[in-house]
């Protein structure tokens, strides 16, 4: 049964015109950000604060049946087109008998594909039902357990107003995409060498390598011990023969250990 609601308060929650394809651009780029090189990004790295200006249109679906996704979350624009609390209901629900077909198809195609879909819509007129296009956006995700049984979406409302509820649309188009492999999973190029471009000749040293040269170690000094005597009979213009030996005394005699005494004053012999 139609419920009636002021049309004047809810024509601030109703996109305008271009509003619709900003929301799921931004839903798009949000969601290409979470793979992360993974062809689908898991439920659990969906954090709302990087969907800040779109969560009154995002959901999650859970898929539940063959072409069925029940709503797990919604924002409250689609609490608003429908005029109630939509967790739990199917996303067929927001849709006329002759359009759940059609969206069924789409969301199995998002499931087993992966794939990406999106919908354009027209709600169904009637008395008090102000003209209304939409559009759907639905993404795959993957589940804890790993498989692909999650859905992102937004759905964006855009006329004058919503007007009596609920409100449920018609499938215009609808466009399914195949997932693309991200493109940090594809194999790098092989590095490109001079040869190809006639450097090889040229540039010789860029095919040989550099052998690095070590400079010669410097040749050891053997110490030389100090010569006391030899410096002093040096200094006087006296070769090794005039230095003397241990005991020896001046005048060439010789005398025995006993025989040593006291330095003698210089010019004094005994």
């Amino acid at each position: 049964m139609d419920r009636d609601f002021d049309t004047v308060e809810k024509v601030a929650r109703l996109g305008q015109a271009g509003v619709g394809r900003r929301i799921v651009a931004q839903m798009r780029a949000y969601w290409e950000g979470l793979r992360a090189g993974r062809d689908v990004p898991a439920r659990a790295d969906i954090d709302p604060r990087g969907l800040e200006n779109a969560l009154e249109y995002a959901f999650i679906l859970e898929r539940v049946a063959p072409g069925m996704g029940r709503f797990r979350l919604a924002g409250m624009h689609l609490n608003d087109l429908m005029g109630m609390e939509i967790r739990g209901m199917p996303l067929t629900a927001m849709f006329t008998p002759e359009g759940r077909k059609r969206v069924a198809d789409a969301t199995e195609a998002v499931f087993q594909g992966p794939a990406i879909a999106e919908l354009v819509l027209t709600a169904e007129a009637g008395i008090g039902k102000p003209p209304m296009t939409a559009r759907l956006l639905l993404l795959p995700m993957t589940s804890d357990m790993g498989d692909v049984t999650r859905i992102l979406g937004c759905l964006v409302g855009e006329g004058q107003g919503i007007g009596r509820t609920p409100r449920r649309f018609l499938v215009d188009a609808a466009h399914v995409q195949p997932i693309t492999p991200c493109a940090s999973t594809a194999p790098l190029p092989a590095p490109v060498r001079p040869e190809a471009f006639g450097l090889g000749k040229r540039l010789p040293h860029l095919n040989t390598p550099k052998t690095p040269t070590l400079a010669p170690a410097p040749a050891a000094r053997t110490p030389r011990r100090p010569d006391p005597g030899g410096a002093a009979a040096a200094a006087a213009g006296l070769g090794d023969d005039a230095r003397g030996t241990p005991g020896d005394v001046p005048g060439g005699e010789v005398r025995s250990p006993q025989e040593k005494g006291p330095a003698s004053p210089p010019g004094l012999f005994f």
